[in-house]
């Protein structure tokens, strides 16, 4: 049976997947990056954005400049 602490680490997993994810995606322009994070709940894309801006805030910094309005697909 999973622990709170095990499931905590699995989901921060995934963030941490997808945010790298999200990275490499933003190469491929802003629908890439919406478009994956459709498909999470509200936690795990606000988790992945945090996450984004600490692997690499020039790229992070470059698509809310690009997309100021980011935040509404938090919602």
């Amino acid at each position: 049976m999973d622990t709170d602490e095990e499931l905590s680490d699995s989901w921060w997993g995934r963030v941490k997947y997808y945010a790298q994810l999200v990275v490499e995606r933003v190469e491929c322009g802003v629908n890439a990056v919406k478009e994956l994070l459709s498909t999470l709940t509200i936690d795990e894309r606000l988790g992945i954005m945090l996450e984004f801006e600490d692997l690499d805030p020039d790229k992070f910094a470059l698509l809310v400049t690009d997309v100021p309005q980011w935040t509404e697909w938090m919602a």
